[in-house]
This record gives structure tokens, C-alpha cells and sequence, in this order.
């Protein structure tokens, strides 16, 4: 894979396709090209897949984790490839809603997947739950951290080897050091100031959720539609957009793209 340079080092990039359009696609906490990879299948053009910060073989900068900085790392692999539309899933997504916000005539379209706060820091149980995996990871406790995983996933997956095998992969990668400081910190933080900034946004975005997930409220694509200009969304019952959902997924994702 080739690297583009970031603000504080070089982040990973993994290119695909060829032609316009050019979509970005930034991935969840944890998360890697690998994962938001089935979310470009079957987008026309050039797809740009990256690692934010201490994923893959990304930099891994001491400094503190914000939105703000993950915006800049964004920002970073989409000016290099010129990239003019994006889809994020969670993490990724309140980034790139974040640019979006701040340069509105960037992007023409953008599809943003379950998204995990706007302006306003998640609360509850999800944040009891980021907090337990936070201890498990301070302990170094890589079984305890996957089961935690696990059980955040909908009760009829979990018996899933593929499921199963996510959340080993997940754990590891949450034992990272950098990400496990991390875990104390962007949990409680929202990507957007104030969400009225969203109607600066003019471009077509497409909202995806699913129901049952305490991380990822479904309230809040409602509520990114309401306050996008331009904006459709879908929310999709238990079971996980990819875990079982996928057949409908991708024709959903590439006709907006595609159109």
C-alpha cells in the first residue's frame, strides 16, 4: 500500500479503480481498509481507502486524539487524490462531517454510516460499556476486551464465526497504545460544535443506521436528515448493516453514489 503525508506522519492508502468520480472512505474506531472496503463495492471510479492515525501502518503521533486532528488526516488523503465525494462509518463519519461543515463545497456527495454522536457526546450505556473495554485494555486483557465486543454485537449474530472472529481482531487492535488512550477520550466527545453548522452543507448525503445499537443510536440519523439540507435516510432493523444486512446495503450505497 502507498502512503499520503499527513499532518503528524504518513497514513496508509490503499487506491482501487481507476477514474472519476473519486470517493474517499474512512473507517470506525478500530476499524480498517479492510472493513470499509465492502462499502465500495460496486462504486464507479477511483475508491481511496485509508487508516486514520495509529491504524494499519499509519503514523502513530503521541499528540491527543479530537476531531479536529482526525479531520486534518482526512482532509490530508482527500486533497492528495482530489477526491470529491466520501462515505464514513462512525468515526469516520463524524469526521468527514466535520470537513463537510467547515468547507462545504468540497465534496458532492457524501454518505455518512452509523454515525455515533453529533454535537453532543454519547451517554449511558455506550459510554459504561467504552469504559469497561478501556479497562480491559488497560490490563492487557485481549479476551475480556473481544467478549465485551461481542456482546455490543445483536444477540441472533454473536454465534457467527465471522462475528466471532471480528472481535478477536478488534480487541487486538485496541491494545494498540496510542488507541487505548484514546479510548478515554474521543467517546466522550462529539464531532460538531453545534449542529445548525450542518446546513452549510448543500451536497446530497445519504444516512445509514440500524436499530438496536447502543454506540450507534438510530435517533440520530432522523436527526442528521433533519438538519442536512439535502439529505435521505435508511435505517435498517437488528442485526448489523453488515452482518446482515449487506444484500440490501450495497445497492442502496452504490445508486446514490453512482447517480
Amino acid at each position: 500500500m502507498a502512503h499520503v503525508l499527513g499532518p503528524e506522519g504518513p497514513l496508509e492508502v490503499l487506491v482501487t479503480g481507476s477514474g472519476s468520480p473519486v470517493t474517499l472512505f474512512a473507517h470506525g474506531l478500530a476499524g480498517s481498509i479492510a472493513e470499509t472496503r465492502p462499502f465500495g463495492s460496486g462504486v464507479h471510479g477511483t475508491r481511496v481507502f485509508f487508516h486514520f492515525r495509529s491504524h494499519g501502518s499509519s503514523a502513530a503521533p503521541e499528540t491527543p486524539w479530537t476531531y479536529a486532528v482526525l479531520e486534518a488526516e482526512l482532509l490530508s488523503v482527500r486533497a492528495a487524490h482530489d477526491a470529491r465525494r466520501g462515505l464514513g462509518v462512525s468515526l469516520g463519519a463524524g469526521a468527514l462531517l466535520r470537513a463537510a461543515t467547515h468547507q462545504p463545497d468540497l465534496f458532492d456527495r457524501l454518505v455518512v454510516i452509523l454515525p455515533a454522536a453529533i454535537d453532543e457526546p454519547r451517554i449511558g450505556r455506550a459510554v459504561e460499556r467504552v469504559e469497561q473495554m478501556a479497562t480491559y485494555a488497560d490490563k492487557f486483557d485481549a479476551v475480556g476486551l473481544a467478549a465485551e465486543l461481542l456482546a455490543e454485537q445483536p444477540e441472533q449474530v454473536r454465534g457467527r464465526r465471522i462475528v466471532q472472529v471480528w472481535a478477536r481482531q478488534q480487541a487486538e487492535q485496541l491494545l494498540e497504545p496510542t488507541i487505548r488512550r484514546m479510548m478515554r477520550t474521543i467517546p466522550l466527545m462529539s464531532p460538531l460544535e453545534d449542529r445548525l453548522a450542518l446546513a452549510a452543507i448543500k451536497c446530497p448525503v445519504l444516512v445509514i443506521g440500524h436499530e438496536g445499537d447502543e454506540a450507534h443510536p438510530s435517533r440520530l440519523v432522523h436527526e442528521l436528515v433533519e438538519a442536512l439540507p439535502d439529505a435521505q435516510g435508511k435505517v435498517f432493523g437488528s442485526g448489523g448493516v453488515l452482518w446482515t444486512h449487506r444484500a440490501a446495503l450495497r445497492p442502496l450505497i452504490t445508486d446514490f453514489l453512482n447517480d
